[in-house]
C-alpha cells in the first residue's frame, strides 16, 4: 500500500512581468486542480486524478492548454495530450486538436475506446465530436490581443520565423500542463496537455503527445510529466530518461535533477526544461532550469501546497 499523493505543474518557462499580475488567478487555478484531482484520487484511481488535475488546468484559460491554448501562426488554437497508466503501461495520445479544448480526456478515451493509441488531426476531432466532448469555441480575447503583439514584434524585428521563433517564444511563459499520481493500490499515472510554442507552424507536435518523452509512468518505477521546449524533450526522451535512472537505483529527486542538466548541457540552452516526478512509495521529484516553473502537490499528509517562480520553495513540504 502506498500513501496517496498528486503532483502538478503549469509550465515552465522565462520569467514575464505579467506573470505577477496574473499570479492570484493562477494560484486559485492551481489550488482547484488539486482539489479536483486528489477529489478523484481518494474515490478512484491515480488515472483518475491526473485527468481531472489536468482537465481543471485546461478549463482555466490561464494556462497554456484547453481553453488557453497558445495561437499558431494562423491564430489557430492546435492542442496535443496524453495519458499512461502504469500498471498495464496504457497510452492514448492526440495531438493537433482543434475540435475540442478537454484534449486529456480526449486521450484518455483514445486509450479506452479504441485501438489505438494516438490519433491526430481530423481523425482526433471527429471522435471528440462523436463522444460529445465539449467544443472549444473562439480564443480569448487575451489569446488573441497576444498573437497581434506577436505578430507585430516578427514584422518589426524581421525575425525569420522557424528558425528564430524560440526567440519570439521566449519573451512570453506559456507552456505545458501535466500531473503525475499515485493512488492506494500504488498505480503510478501521468498526463500532459499543451497548446505549444506560439506561432508555431500549424501541425507542429512537440514532447507532450510522445510516450518517454513528454510523459511516463510504469507502476514500481515512477511517472514523469515535462514542459518546456518540446522539440528539445523529444529529442533527448527526458521522461523515460528519468524512468531508466531510477530503475538503476537512482532516488527520483536526483534523476529529475540530473535530466534537467544533461538537457542543459547537451543543448546549451537555459529555460527549456521542467519535470515532475513520483516514484512508487510516493517521493517527489522536481526540477528546472528555468526562471519560472509552477507547480504544486497534494497528499493524505500534506498540501495543497504551491509555488510559481524556479526559486520559491514549496515550504520544503514536498521532500520526503
Amino acid at each position: 500500500m502506498s500513501r496517496e499523493v498528486l503532483v502538478i505543474h503549469g509550465g515552465a518557462g522565462r520569467y514575464r512581468q505579467s506573470l505577477q499580475e496574473e499570479r492570484k488567478e493562477i494560484e486559485k487555478t492551481l489550488r482547484g486542480a488539486l482539489e479536483d484531482g486528489f477529489k478523484a484520487l481518494k474515490s478512484g484511481s491515480s488515472l483518475d486524478a491526473v485527468e481531472e488535475a489536468v482537465k481543471a488546468m485546461e478549463a482555466s484559460g490561464i494556462l497554456n492548454a484547453g481553453k488557453g491554448a497558445a495561437l499558431n501562426l494562423l491564430g489557430e488554437q492546435e492542442r496535443d495530450a496524453s495519458v499512461m497508466f502504469g500498471k498495464n503501461l496504457s497510452f492514448g495520445a492526440v495531438a493537433s486538436v482543434k475540435y475540442t479544448w478537454n484534449a486529456v480526456t480526449l486521450a484518455r478515451r483514445v486509450m479506452e475506446k479504441t485501438d489505438h493509441v494516438f490519433l491526430v488531426g481530423s481523425g482526433a476531432d471527429k471522435l471528440a465530436e462523436i463522444l460529445g466532448l465539449d467544443p472549444a469555441g473562439k480564443p480569448s480575447n487575451r489569446l488573441q490581443e497576444r498573437y497581434v503583439e506577436l505578430i507585430k514584434m516578427v514584422g518589426e524585428k524581421d525575425y525569420e520565423l522557424w528558425r528564430k521563433n524560440f526567440e519570439v517564444a521566449k519573451h512570453f511563459f506559456s507552456d505545458t500542463v501535466g500531473a503525475v499520481a499515485i493512488d492506494k493500490e500504488g498505480n503510478l499515472s501521468a498526463a500532459t496537455s499543451t497548446g505549444g510554442l506560439w506561432l508555431k507552424l500549424p501541425g507542429r507536435v512537440g514532447d507532450t503527445p510522445l510516450p518517454g518523452a513528454g510523459v511516463y509512468a510504469e507502476n514500481g518505477v515512477v511517472a514523469v510529466s515535462a514542459t518546456g521546449i518540446g522539440e528539445l524533450i523529444a529529442r533527448y526522451l527526458a521522461s523515460v530518461k528519468v524512468a531508466f535512472k531510477v530503475k538503476s537505483g537512482l532516488i527520483v529527486e536526483k534523476a529529475v535533477e540530473e535530466v534537467v542538466g544533461e538537457i542543459t548541457k547537451l543543448f546549451g540552452q537555459e529555460n527549456s526544461i521542467g519535470l515532475i516526478a513520483l516514484d512508487s512509495h510516493g517521493r517527489i521529484g522536481l526540477a528546472t532550469n528555468c526562471e519560472v516553473f509552477i507547480r504544486g502537490f497534494i497528499s493524505t499528509e500534506k498540501g495543497p501546497m504551491i509555488a510559481l517562480l524556479a526559486n520559491e520553495e514549496l515550504a520544503g513540504a514536498y521532500k520526503s
